[in-house]
């Protein structure tokens, strides 16, 4: 790191502490730390939520995926635009749960089910969120221990101190600061400034690889693969372990499945201004996202040609030496790429890369703080208490939540050995909650006759299923436990020679169906959750729930306005291709002409993709010809959109962080406006004459 590089890191954490210092003064409620008062519009919400998945562990999950697949994955992951993008333009449940009004999951889950459900579903969301999380800060630690060639091990007076854990001890206190200071609020102005500062570093990093390596050097390296596992070809790319075709497919269902059901990003569900500037943020979040996808592929790309094309051979020796030092393996394969690029990058770009990665964590680990601290108060503490809290001490009981979550990640971080590729360790840990979660959402928001029987079922049911199969991976992965090897000879005979290890017999092709990658539990825990939930809430609903009343339609539209919210605009039931794309009566002529540009971008990529499968399986193209296909699509048109977001969501970031700061300074606080619920209804709408019964409220024109 030379000084330009340390100008850009000393330039992020400035930014951090000041908006920190600045946004606390607004904070004035428990929704205001919560949810920003509720008053976010499109882009804050778009380049802020785009923080979350920006830090230097989302960066290495992506490179360990590029470094297994390269550019094939791609290719199969254009079946899911339309299907994605149908999902983010009609709202699908975002949409309604935003008319629930409520401020947490577990808020909803007991408007529709129960108190005791509510609990229980809190509970098990922390958990899952806080094994999710552990991994999260020391993956982000080690990132930069090895980015900034630091040592590691430091001693320290009387003591030997792992480096990483003194970066993450570091990392975390300032996401604290972050997180405590204002709430959502100093967390999402953060985030959004964060967002642009970084939009403008990704050019200079595009512009630094550009100038090092030729497309000619990462074809070379691209090419050379045995047959089926090609990096370029995903016709050829069938015999590829883990990150293929059916991970692709896999995760495109359970994103669906799983729509708003993992709460890391919670408090950003109930904070739009309306319902469809929530939905707007996530259709324009589309557009930001393509030009840092962009950037992250490219630096994967060349960094493993840095590692294996001739003309780096002497770094690449360097680079081995260093990742031989990681005495964890699976740590040796994840470190790889990231210690290449710290060899690769010039001084200035490398500093720009270190502040993104800074800011990312920053970004990332504050909204997971604040989003489990938060369901752990509001989902587990808050249903018990009779008595309510005073905002004061509302307040206080969720900055001290925080603060020990803060302190969970930082021991797990700590001591827990790492056997799983980051993305299959989220799958897993996520469909502990998310498993049974999905169809309780799903169910309640959209069918009147989910039941509270099945939405415990449904929970239960993939929690048991995920649960058992970490427990299982973690007893057993890698080592042949003795139950296992004895079924293996009972059932099918003779190990093979010079097999004494379950990860052997793995690899060798031997017994595959003994075990289960992360993604293919969290799949069938999901697939098993949904027939329970079906089928036990047909045998156990005796009534049918009042959707009208939870969702404030009809008769019930008037509690919006006696609560000071906007009314919704009713829906025609005519079909017609505005509909289809995803307009209604909320959009405006600009967001039509965003949305159906989105939509019909999508839609180009999914015909390129079904035509060019079709043309391959009739005249396979040749390796060059896939190689300046993905010259094209997967880094010449993603830079062209990271130029031209850096402007677009520059000016509409500021513009909406200025119009927050705004509405906050008017904002009338509503201490009952805190996530308690009353017979089945929020808190401040309980209280008014006719909330419970339908009459004298008329519904809005």
């Amino acid at each position: 790191m030379q000084f330009i590089d340390w100008v850009f890191v000393g330039g992020s954490l400035v930014l951090v502490f000041g908006i920190g210092l600045y946004t606390q003064r607004y904070m004035k409620s428990v929704a205001d730390f919560m949810s920003a008062g509720r008053g976010a519009r499109r882009y804050l919400l778009a380049v802020a939520k785009g923080e979350m998945a920006a830090g230097a562990v989302v960066f290495v999950a992506v490179w360990e995926a590029i470094s297994h697949s390269g550019f094939t994955n791609g290719w199969w992951g254009w079946i899911g635009g339309p299907i994605g993008l149908f999902f983010v333009v009609t709202g699908f449940v975002i949409y309604r749960y935003r008319e629930t009004r409520a401020l947490t999951l577990g808020q909803f889950f007991e408007i529709r089910y129960s108190k005791p459900f509510r609990l229980f579903a809190g509970v098990l969301g922390v958990i899952a969120g806080l094994l999710n999380f552990g991994i999260i800060p020391a993956v982000g630690a080690r990132f930069m221990v090895y980015f900034l060639g630091l040592p590691e091990q430091l001693r320290l007076p009387g003591m030997t101190v792992p480096s990483f854990m003194l970066l993450m001890g570091i990392f975390l206190l300032i996401n604290l600061f972050i997180t405590l200071t204002g709430g959502l609020i100093t967390i999402m102005i953060t985030n959004c400034m964060e967002g642009i500062v970084s939009q403008l570093l990704y050019l200079v990093v595009i512009f630094g690889l550009l100038s090092t390596f030729h497309w000619s050097q990462i074809n070379q390296v691209l090419s050379d693969r045995p047959p089926g596992q090609s990096l370029l070809n995903p016709m050829d790319a069938l015999g590829l372990k883990d990150f293929n075709i059916w991970f692709v497919l896999m995760m495109l269902v359970i994103n669906i499945y799983g729509t708003m059901a993992w709460q890391n990003q919670s408090s950003y569900q109930s904070a739009p201004l309306t319902a469809h500037e929530g939905r707007m943020g996530g259709l324009l979040s589309r557009w930001r996202e393509m030009g840092k996808w962009g950037m992250v592929t490219l630096l994967g790309i060349c960094a493993i040609t840095y590692m294996h094309h001739p003309d780096f051979a002497a770094g690449a020796a360097q680079v081995q030496a260093d990742v031989a030092k990681i005495s964890n393996p699976q740590i040796q394969e994840q470190m790889e790429i990231p210690i290449a690029i710290t060899h690769l990058l010039p001084a200035g770009v490398k500093g720009a890369l270190c502040a993104t990665l800074l800011l990312g964590i920053f970004g990332g680990d504050s909204n997971h703080l604040h989003s489990w601290g938060s369901l752990f108060i509001q989902d587990v503490i808050l249903p018990f208490r009779k008595k309510l809290f005073t905002p004061r001490q509302h307040i206080l009981l969720l900055r001290l939540s925080m603060t020990g979550i803060a302190l969970f990640a930082f021991l797990f971080g700590s001591f827990f050995r790492q056997t799983e590729y980051i993305q299959m360790w989220w799958s897993i840990t996520q469909s502990i909650y998310m498993g049974g979660a999905g169809a309780v959402i799903i169910g309640g928001l959209y069918w009147k006759k989910g039941t509270t029987a099945g939405a415990w079922a449904a929970l239960l049911t993939g929690t048991v299923l995920s649960a058992g199969g970490i427990v299982l991976k973690q007893l057993h992965g890698g080592h042949w436990g003795p139950w296992m090897k004895q079924a293996y000879l009972h059932h099918i005979g003779a190990l093979p020679l010079g097999v004494e290890s379950m990860g052997a017999l793995v690899r060798q092709g031997y017994f595959y169906f003994i075990t289960f990658n992360g993604l293919e539990i969290a799949f069938y825990a999901m697939l098993a959750a949904i027939a329970v939930y079906i089928a036990v809430s047909l045998l156990t609903c005796r009534e049918n729930f009042n959707l009208d009343r939870m969702l404030h339609r009809g008769v019930y539209a008037g509690i919006r306005k006696e609560v000071g919210e906007f009314p919704l605009p009713r829906q025609g039931r005519k079909i017609t291709w505005g509909k289809i794309i995803g307009y209604d009566e909320n959009f405006s002529v600009a967001d039509k002409w965003m949305a159906g540009a989105l939509f019909a971008w999508t839609m180009l990529f999914f015909v390129i993709m079904v035509v060019g499968t079709i043309w391959n399986l009739v005249q396979p193209w040749p390796v060059r010809v896939w190689s300046e296909f993905w010259h094209i699509a997967a880094i010449g048109i993603p830079i062209f959109f990271a130029v031209v977001t850096g402007v677009w969501f520059t000016w509409g970031g500021v513009s909406d962080t200025l119009d927050l700061f705004r509405r906050l300074r008017a904002e009338k606080i509503n201490p009952m406006d805190n996530g308690v619920v009353v017979d089945h209804q929020n808190l401040d709408e309980s209280v008014l004459p006719d909330a419970v019964s339908p009459v004298g409220m008329e519904p809005l024109e």
